[in-house]
């Protein structure tokens, strides 16, 4: 039987940056990172995505994401253990394959997806791509909080309704190793080892409301035992569940744009997890530091496009716009971990945004960010952008 002809789809983005920045790259010097004056450019990313229609509702959807330019080891000067220069072997280099499954549709309302997919908490969640934001890269209070652009495995279901939609997951659980002060869980992912383990999945969902065209608003939740993913059954009998609470709020209407999340969440005996992680080998690559009961994430962003207001119609958007973030990866700790307020951090950012038809763009940002405690410095960064997709 000859097989039935399919659709393929190529999709894609990337970002380079280039920045100044007022203060050294050593954050744990006493009263904070010591004045500097320097630049640093980085090639942020190149997303490739796959798309491939199977034909009778079937799909399979693959995307690669290329970090910095590089694959297989890199070297690091890891200053949160004292400054020592690590080797960091990650599982495909900077190579990532964050997406790869197979869906199928029943009709215009319900789909299931097997493989790895995005777990749909915070905004990023489908809001990360260059043109989705006005900034000139993804806000670091959700990408410090939680794994930025978060994908698992498991099992997914999503229903879609005219105004309204709901997502079901179970995947895997993430491993309480790669827990610390400085990211709380975002570097949990099972991702230095081949195989994933299951021994306690999690279970993950949202809620978007969308009532009118250019608006989306709900929440997501997601939870989930973090003492299955550890690569050495070293806390056998202590549980350690994980929670996680998010709203968030999309607004496109005409030339305003604006954006919000709020991430909060909540790890039990995380004591436990930070006695266990100090005792960890030095191979494993990780922080040991002490983990957090709760990490916050806040961050929002708003934009007018002028052009929009002197033109009836243009290709082009350009943007003044303001974001203004605040996060805590030590936002609650228990009474024997020190709260150190250099995890504590508020950004207030301001700049310009110029995009062509969403293909191709520019952006250039002022940061100012800020701590927990006036002892320590407060840091200024200059930041451009050069951004495309399609």
């Amino acid at each position: 039987r000859p097989l039935l002809p399919i659709r393929i789809e190529l999709h894609g983005y990337g970002e380079t940056t280039f920045d100044w920045l007022d203060h050294a790259a050593d954050p744990t010097t006493e009263g904070g990172s010591a004045p500097d004056s320097r630049g640093v450019f980085d090639l942020a990313r190149l997303s490739l995505e796959l798309e491939v229609d199977l034909g009778a509702g079937f799909e399979v959807e693959a995307e690669v994401e290329f970090e910095h330019g590089g694959t297989g080891a890199e070297l690091e000067l890891e200053y949160e253990e004292f400054g020592e220069y690590e080797t960091k072997v990650t599982k495909g280099g900077e190579v990532l394959l964050e997406e790869l499954y197979l869906a199928r549709s029943f009709g215009p309302h319900l789909q299931l997806k097997v493989g790895r997919f995005y777990v749909p908490i915070g905004l990023l969640h489908n809001h990360h791509r260059p043109f989705d934001y006005l900034g000139s890269k993804r806000p670091e209070s959700e990408t410090t909080v939680i794994p930025g652009v978060w994908d698992e495995l498991g099992i997914s279901a999503r229903v879609r309704l005219r105004w309204f939609s709901a997502t079901v997951q179970v995947v895997s659980g993430l491993d309480s190793t790669g827990f610390s002060s400085q990211g709380w869980i975002a570097t949990g992912q099972q991702r230095r080892f081949e195989l994933v383990r299951v021994r306690a999945p999690a279970v993950a969902g949202r809620i978007d409301l969308h009532p009118v065209e250019g608006l989306v608003f709900g929440g997501s939740f997601y939870a989930g035992d973090t003492s299955g993913g550890r690569p050495k059954d070293d806390m056998r009998g202590i549980a350690a569940p994980l929670l996680l609470a998010s709203a968030h709020a999309a607004v496109d209407l005409g030339p305003i744009r604006g954006r919000f999340s709020l991430v909060w969440g909540h790890l039990w005996n995380a004591a436990e997890i930070s006695e266990k992680n100090r005792r960890l080998s030095n191979n494993l690559g990780v922080l040991r530091s002490a983990v957090a009961d709760e990490g916050l994430s806040l961050w929002g962003e708003f934009g007018v496009d002028v052009l929009a207001l002197a033109l009836a119609a243009s290709a082009h958007r350009l943007e003044p716009f303001v974001r203004i973030e605040h996060y805590d990866t030590m936002f609650r700790v228990d009474d024997d971990v020190f709260d150190n307020p250099r995890f504590q951090r508020t950004l207030i950012a301001g700049g310009l945004s110029w995009s062509w038809r969403e293909r191709a763009g520019l952006k250039l940002d002022l940061t100012h960010r800020r701590f927990g405690s006036d002892e320590l410095r407060p840091e200024t960064a200059v930041r451009l952008t050069a951004a495309f997709q399609f």
